[in-house]
């Protein structure tokens, strides 16, 4: 034992007079005893041991992150180690059963999100109504222009001296022409249309649509019907329009029947093709198997859906029955009544995809006269959605006319009782509709 260590044994901790350093001894904190107490062994050593003090924790230093040392000041809760220095609330574990113990979501900031609230009902009431004005709006706007696209016949529907009243309800004059305008040589050869120049009438109707609300009347006018036309003597009523067109049509119309034309159209080959594929086809009930190769048509009989070329052969055929111009109004008639329910049919008005295409097919193939628009083409599209009475006018007979040839001649006391009906806005009698 050398001095110092002597020296050090000897004095007591209390004693206030510095004791000499030792050779090994480094620079203590200031918290550290001035000398320290070697540890008891044996019967001396404590039976007990004193709880640990903890240290403050000390400032973590980028160095020792980088270095992968433990981050200190980091305890343990629940067996999990806290973050944020330990200085932090206390989070409870989530629950594995999805109970209670789940945290309340976070907003912005990191402070609690209440319960999502459900949308109020007046809420719903006003997306609804704004949804509403959204749909009216573009209704309204695809119905303009619709109309802007319509193309109005100048003077068809001008006054002349002796032209009958006006009478009661809407009578419509419903025109198929055999036009090939639109048609290239080879839609012509497929659709068989033939190479016929000019314009004649292949189809004429006349649907009355009555003021009292009841049921339509659609009646077809057979095109060699024998009629007197003004300025050209008697002849067959297609040769009405080949003389003059649609305004002397009009016009031998109204002197024959004595009613008021209100609105006037007229759709040609090519038109008919494009509205019938616009709708997706038509279903037909053909009754009797057609095949005819001048109309381009071979046709099994049944129900079946008709598309453009084929409704067009279908309605231009004379195949069938033992008068084919009567079966062929027959077959006109009920497909005018197919094609325009199908067109007014919620499904087809709804869907953009084909609204849209029909509205410009439309537009595109039909004629009208002036004051025709388009709520006046809604009005008939509704009233031969309606199931209309269908009939022909009463003939029996022919006749010879002026310009060869014979003509169907009418029943001229049935063909007035028609027409009479129609002109006081009545129900055609039975007896009448059945004569044919």
């Amino acid at each position: 034992m050398s001095e110092d260590d002597r020296t050090r044994a000897m004095r007591s901790p209390g004693d206030g007079r510095p004791l000499p350093p030792r050779p090994d001894d480094g620079l203590r904190s200031g918290g550290a005893p001035a000398h320290q107490t070697p540890p008891l062994r044996g019967a001396n050593a404590p039976t007990h041991k004193l709880p640990t003090v903890p240290q403050a924790p000390e400032p973590s230093s980028p160095r020792a992150a980088n270095d992968g040392a433990p981050a200190q000041g980091r305890s343990r809760v629940y067996g999990r180690e806290r973050s944020g220095g330990g200085g932090g609330p206390v989070r409870p574990l989530r629950s594995s059963s999805g109970g209670g113990g789940e945290p309340p979501e976070q907003g912005r900031g990191g402070t609690p999100r209440g319960p999502r609230r459900r949308p109020s009902g007046r809420l719903i009431v006003k997306i609804i109504a704004a949804a509403l004005v959204a749909l009216l709006v573009t209704g309204i706007g695809l119905l303009f222009w619709v109309n802007s696209r319509l193309t109005g016949i100048e003077g068809v529907l001008d006054p002349y001296e002796g032209r009958p009243d006006d009478t009661p309800g809407t009578n419509w004059l419903l025109v198929g022409s055999d036009s090939r305008k639109g048609l290239s040589a080879a839609q012509r050869k497929k659709l068989a249309t033939g190479r016929a120049v000019g314009q004649r009438t292949d189809s004429m109707m006349l649907l009355h649509i009555p003021d009292s609300g009841d049921r339509p009347t659609l009646v077809s006018l057979p095109r060699d019907s024998a009629v007197t036309i003004p300025g050209r003597g008697r002849d067959k009523l297609n040769s009405a329009y080949a003389f003059g067109g649609p305004k002397l049509l009009v016009r031998t119309v109204e002197t024959v029947t004595g009613l008021h034309i209100d609105n006037y159209m007229e759709i040609g080959f090519a038109g008919f093709v494009d509205i019938v594929d616009a709708v997706g086809g038509v279903e037909i009930n053909v009754r009797a198997a057609v095949d005819d190769p001048k109309a381009g048509l071979k046709l099994k009989k049944g129900t079946q859906v008709l598309n453009g070329s084929q409704a067009l052969g279908y309605v231009r055929t004379r195949k069938g029955g033992a008068l084919p111009d009567f079966e062929r109004t027959k077959r006109q008639r009920q497909f005018l009544g197919a094609v325009v329910k199908k067109a007014a049919s919620p499904g087809v008005l709804i869907n953009p995809f084909t609204s849209i295409p029909l509205a410009m097919s439309a537009t595109d193939a039909v004629e009208v006269d002036t004051d025709t628009g388009v709520f006046d083409m809604l009005s008939l599209g509704l009233s031969m959605g309606d199931s209309p009475v269908t009939t022909v006018v009463p003939f029996g007979g022919e006749e010879a006319v002026a310009s060869g040839g014979t003509a169907i001649k009418w029943d001229r006391t049935k063909a007035v009782a028609l027409f009479d009906a129609l002109k006081e806005d009545k129900p055609v009698p039975k007896e009448v509709i059945d004569a044919n």
